[in-house]
C-alpha cells in the first residue's frame, strides 16, 4: 500500500524554534507518510532523517529585505504550485510560508493546506509598514487555508479576537523528551564557584537580553547565553561596557545546548513576546527551575497551566506551580526572582522534582498523534 503523500513548507531549518518543531516532526512522520520538504532556503541546523526529499522553492535571500519578501510571495508561491503537484496534504510552518502555501492554492494548488501559526501576530506585527502588510495578509489568507492551528492557545485566541480566523485548533509543539535528557549528560563545565543562570535565544529585541545581563549586574552569579542575532556585537559591547565579562559568558549557537542546561542551576527568560517558548520545556525536561517573563503568550500555559491564559503579571512575580514569572520589561521583579530562587533551595528543589514529568506533557509520544489528527482529516 503506498504512503499518503504529503508537503511540508516551511523557510529553512535553522536553529529557530519551528524549525526544531518540523525535525521532530520529520522524524516522526516520515515512515508513515511519503514526506517532501520544500524550502525558501538551504540551511539545515537539525538533524532530520536521510530519506526525507529536499526541494528549493523560489529565489530566496537571507539578505533580502522584508519588503522584497512581500514581493516574492506571488511568485514564490506560483512555483510552489508547479513543484508540488502530487500531495494530498501541504502543511507550512511560519507566516511567509503560511502566505506562500495559501496563495498556491488559490493559484490552482490541489490537495488540503494547513497551516501553522507559532507567533502572537498581533504583537509580532506592530508599529510598521511591514507589519501592517503582515497583518491584512493574515486576515485575507488564513480563513482561506483547509485547517488552522496555533501552538498555544494564547496564539489560538489572537488569531480568533484579532483578525476573525473562524476556527483555529491548538497543537503544542512537540519535543523528544528522551533525546534532551540522553543529550544533557554529555561533557560540559560551567563555573563552580558561583550560582550559574542560563538563557537561550535568538539574540534580538524581542527575547531582551539586555534586561537579563543588566540584572545580573545586581546578583553575585553567572549568566551564560546561548544563541545568535543581529544584536550579538551590541550586547557583548553592552557586557564590557559593564565590566561583566568574568560573568556573563556568550556560547553562540550550540547544536547541543542540553549539556549546558543541565550544569546550570537555574533558567532565565526575559521574552517580550512568544509564541511557545521551547526552551522553557527544554530547561524543564534537564530539570532546571525556570524564571520567565509573563509574556503573552506560552510561559503561562507551561509553567501556570491551571490559571487563566488572560491574566498577565503588571506590578508582582508569581511562584507559580512549574516556575516563577515576572512583568515583562521589570528588571527589579526579575532581580527579585533570581535572587528568590538562589536564596529559597526548597523551592528550587521543588522546582526540579516536578520539571522533568511537566516537560513529558509535551513529549512527542503524547502529542504526535494530535498532528496525525489533523493530518487524516
Amino acid at each position: 500500500m503506498s504512503k499518503k503523500k504529503i508537503s511540508i513548507l516551511v523557510n529553512d531549518l535553522d536553529s529557530g524554534g519551528a524549525e526544531r518543531v518540523v525535525s521532530v516532526l520529520l522524524d516522526m512522520l516520515h515512515s508513515r507518510y511519503d514526506i517532501t520538504l520544500f524550502m525558501m532556503h538551504n540551511i539545515i541546523f537539525y538533524n532530520i532523517p536521510k530519506d526525507i526529499k529536499i526541494v528549493i522553492v523560489g529565489n530566496s535571500k537571507l539578505e533580502d529585505s522584508g519588503f522584497i519578501k512581500l514581493l516574492k510571495l506571488p511568485l514564490i508561491a506560483w512555483q510552489y504550485k508547479k513543484l508540488n503537484i502530487d500531495s494530498s496534504i501541504s502543511l507550512s510552518f511560519l507566516s511567509r510560508a503560511n502566505y506562500i502555501n495559501i496563495f498556491a492554492k488559490l493559484f490552482g494548488m490541489k490537495g488540503r493546506v494547513i497551516v501553522s501559526e507559532r507567533s502572537m501576530p498581533s504583537l509580532q506585527y506592530r508599529g510598521s509598514l511591514q507589519g501592517y502588510i503582515n497583518r491584512v495578509l493574515i486576515r485575507l489568507l488564513y480563513n482561506r487555508a483547509d485547517i488552522v492551528f496555533a501552538n498555544s492557545k494564547g496564539n489560538a485566541l489572537d488569531l480568533i479576537e484579532n483578525f476573525k480566523i473562524r476556527d483555529v485548533r491548538v497543537i503544542y509543539n512537540i519535543f523528544n523528551i528522551d533525546r534532551i535528557v540522553n543529550l544533557s549528560n554529555r561533557y560540559a563545565i560551567l563555573d563552580s564557584n558561583r550560582f550559574n543562570f542560563i538563557t537561550i535565544g535568538r539574540l534580538d529585541e524581542g527575547k531582551n537580553h539586555k534586561l537579563l545581563i543588566d540584572a545580573i549586574r545586581e546578583i553575585d552569579a553567572n549568566l551564560y547565553i546561548i544563541g545568535d542575532g543581529v544584536l550579538r556585537d551590541d550586547l557583548v559591547e553592552h557586557i564590557i561596557n559593564l565590566g561583566l565579562e568574568d560573568r556573563v559568558f556568550m556560547l553562540g549557537k550550540e547544536k547541543n545546548p542540553y549539556k549546558y542546561l543541565s550544569k546550570a542551576d537555574s533558567f532565565l527568560f526575559a521574552s517580550n513576546r512568544e509564541g511557545f517558548p521551547n526552551v522553557l520545556v527544554e530547561a524543564l525536561a534537564c530539570g532546571l527551575p525556570v524564571i520567565s517573563t509573563d509574556c503573552k503568550s506560552g510561559p503561562r500555559e507551561i509553567l501556570a497551566p491551571d490559571t487563566d491564559i488572560n491574566f498577565q503579571l503588571h506590578t508582582n512575580l508569581e511562584i507559580a506551580k512549574y516556575g516563577i514569572l515576572t512583568p515583562i520589561n521589570s528588571i527589579d521583579k526579575m532581580i527579585e526572582a533570581m535572587r528568590t530562587i538562589i536564596d529559597n533551595k526548597k523551592l528550587r528543589d521543588e522546582y526540579n522534582k516536578k520539571a522533568i514529568n511537566r516537560a513529558k506533557d509535551f513529549d512527542r509520544n503524547r502529542v504526535i498523534d494530535n498532528f496525525i489528527d489533523i493530518l487524516a482529516l
